[in-house]
């Protein structure tokens, strides 16, 4: 299992359009995620003072776009990303944060 935090709109949105896009992966070719242990290090750093979160809990084996795990040198840890749009049937679960 790999995870991803969105926006409640955002997520209406992908839900709306039948697949789930975020902006990176027009900026930088993936759609960020990562594995549970590392969920609590992305919300400190990336969405403090942030409200309406969700966390995606998606199934790799069902995506349909290429996972690759990669270095991220600012934490020196693998981080999944996902290379394409986000298949909603991959989502097996939303969480409110």
């Amino acid at each position: 299992m790999i995870y991803h935090i969105t926006t409640k709109n955002e997520w209406q949105k992908a839900v709306e359009q039948g697949f789930f896009e975020a902006s990176s992966l027009h900026t930088e070719g993936f759609i960020h995620t990562s594995k549970e242990e590392q969920v609590k290090g992305v919300l400190e750093r990336y969405y403090q003072n942030q409200s309406d979160l969700i966390k995606l809990h998606i199934d790799e084996n069902k995506l349909t776009a290429p996972l690759k795990y990669e270095l991220a040198p600012s934490v020196n840890e693998e981080f999944p990303h996902i290379y394409g749009k986000l298949n909603l049937d991959a989502v097996v679960n939303t969480e409110a944060l």
